[in-house]
C-alpha cells in the first residue's frame, strides 16, 4: 500500500510556483541625470530666474573673498617692498605735560646699536612754504618746512621722482625737496634750477620731486631742506623731531624694546617707539572686519536663492502631478521619484552654483585689475560655493521630491 501511493505521488504533477513579483528597473547615474535634466528643459526661464538668484549670492560670497584675498596679497607685497623693519621714534609727554624734545645726539646713540642697519631724522621748524612772496601769510595750506638729513632716502625708502635728493653740497644752501602733494599744492610739477618756492623769508631752489611713501605718509605734505641750512636760516635748534630706523629683519622686536631708552637714556618714557607697517596691516583688519559683514549679506543672497529653488520645485510638483502619476502607474517606485526630483533640485542649484563662481570670479579680476591689485580667488573659497549650493539645493528640493514620491498614481492621474 506504501508502495503504491509513493508511485502515485512520483506521477502527479508538480504545482505550479507562484508568480515573482518583476523587480523595478534601477536607474543609474546617467539615468538621473537626464531625467533630472528633462524637468530643467521644460522650464527654461522658471530655471533661469530660480538659478539667478543663486548665482548672486554665490558670486556676491566668492567676490568679497576674492577681493579681500586679492586685497590681503596686494598689502604683503607692498610690505615686502616697503620692509617691515622701518621703526620711528617721536617725542612723547614730559612730567609737566608738555611736549618732550629728543636729544641732538640721540641719531649718533642709535647708529651705534647692534642689528641697526640705518638712522635718520627729521627735524620740524616753524617755517611756512609759499609758492610766491605775495602769498598771503595765512595761507599756510597745513603744509610743513623740516630739516632733512643726507641719509634720509635710505631709511625711509623715499623715491626721486624728479630731479635730485639733498647732498653734503647742496644741503648747505637754500635748496628744498618737496613731497607728492606739497608740490601739488604749490603748483609746482617739476625741478630745477628756475623753479623757486618761498621759505623763510627768502627764496629755496625746488631741487627734487619725491614719490608717494606709503611707509612715512607725512614727507607727501613735506619741504624738506637741508639740516645745516635749517639751523643757519630757519631758526632750527638742531632737535631731531622724528627718527628713522631700519633694524635686521630678525631683531625687529628686539630693537625695539630698547629703542626709546637708547634714544632718551635719562627719559626713556619721553620717547614714542612705533612700527610704521603696523598701522598698514590695521588698515587691512578694518577691511576684513567690512568683508565678513559683506559675507554675511552674500549668505543672506544664498539663503533667499535657496528659497526660490524650494518654491520653484513645489509648482513643479504640483503642475507635474499628471506626470508622476503615469511614472508610478509604469513602474516608477517611489524611489525613482524621489531621486528624479531630488536630482532636478541639484542641478538647478549647482546651475546657480557655477554661474555665481563664475560672475565671483569675474568681478573680483575687475576690482583687482581697476585697483592695480594682483587678481586672486582662493580655490577653497570656489569650492565651498559649489559645495553650498548643493547642500542648499538638496535642503530646498528634499521636501518636493518626498511629497512627489507620496503621491497616489490614481490620485494623480485622476487630476490630468
Amino acid at each position: 500500500m506504501t508502495a503504491i501511493k509513493e508511485l502515485e505521488r512520483a506521477a502527479a504533477p508538480e504545482p505550479p510556483e507562484p508568480p515573482r513579483r518583476p523587480k523595478p528597473a534601477r536607474m543609474n547615474p546617467a539615468d538621473v541625470l537626464r531625467v533630472g535634466g528633462s524637468g530643467l528643459r521644460s522650464r527654461p526661464m522658471r530655471v533661469f530666474l530660480s538659478a539667478l538668484g543663486i548665482a548672486i549670492g554665490i558670486a556676491a560670497m566668492v567676490g568679497v573673498v576674492g577681493i579681500s584675498t586679492s586685497s590681503t596679497e596686494d598689502l604683503d607685497r607692498r610690505l615686502r617692498a616697503l620692509g617691515t623693519n622701518l621703526l620711528t621714534v617721536t617725542p612723547g609727554q614730559n612730567f609737566s605735560g608738555g611736549e618732550a624734545h629728543l636729544p641732538e645726539g640721540s641719531v649718533d646713540m642709535i647708529a651705534a646699536m647692534d642689528d641697526v642697519e640705518s638712522v635718520s631724522a627729521l627735524g620740524k621748524t616753524s617755517a611756512k612754504v609759499y609758492r610766491s612772496d605775495h602769498t598771503p601769510v595765512e595761507e599756510t595750506g597745513g603744509l610743513n618746512v623740516s630739516a632733512a638729513r643726507t641719509d634720509l632716502p635710505k631709511s625711509v625708502g623715499a623715491e626721486i621722482v624728479d630731479g635730485r635728493w639733498l647732498n653734503a653740497a647742496n644741503s648747505r644752501y637754500p635748496a628744498v625737496v618737496l613731497g607728492p602733494k606739497a608740490a601739488e599744492q604749490l603748483g609746482v610739477h617739476r625741478a630745477g634750477d628756475d623753479v623757486k618756492v618761498w621759505i623763510g623769508g627768502r627764496w629755496f631752489t625746488v631741487l627734487g620731486l619725491l614719490a608717494p611713501n606709503e611707509l612715512v605718509p607725512s614727507l607727501d605734505s613735506s619741504a624738506l631742506v637741508g639740516w645745516s641750512v635749517a639751523e643757519r636760516e630757519l631758526d632750527f635748534d638742531g632737535s631731531p623731531t622724528t627718527i628713522f630706523t631700519r633694524a635686521d629683519e630678525s631683531s625687529v622686536n628686539d630693537v625695539q624694546e630698547v629703542l626709546g631708552a637708547t634714544t632718551n637714556p635719562e627719559n626713556p618714557n619721553e620717547a614714542n617707539v612705533s612700527r610704521p607697517s603696523d598701522a598698514l596691516a590695521a588698515k587691512e583688519a578694518t577691511d576684513d572686519a567690512l568683508s565678513g559683514l559683506l559675507l554675511g549679506l552674500g549668505g543672506v543672497a544664498l539663503l533667499v536663492g535657496g528659497v526660490g529653488v524650494a518654491n520653484t520645485m513645489v509648482i513643479s510638483v504640483l503642475e507635474r502631478r499628471s506626470e508622476i502619476g503615469l511614472r508610478r502607474s509604469l513602474g516608477a517606485t517611489r524611489g525613482q521619484i524621489r531621486t528624479q526630483f531630488l536630482a532636478e533640485a541639484l542641478l538647478l542649484s549647482a546651475l546657480g552654483g557655477l554661474g555665481g563662481v563664475l560672475l565671483g570670479i569675474a568681478v573680483t579680476g575687475g576690482y583687482a585689475s581697476y585697483q592695480g591689485w594682483p587678481s586672486v580667488v582662493p580655490v577653497w573659497a570656489m569650492a565651498g560655493g559649489v559645495g553650498a549650493t548643493l547642500v542648499i539645493g538638496g535642503l530646498a528640493g528634499f521636501y518636493p521630491a518626498v511629497r512627489a514620491a507620496r503621491l497616489p498614481p490614481t490620485e494623480a492621474l485622476a487630476t490630468t
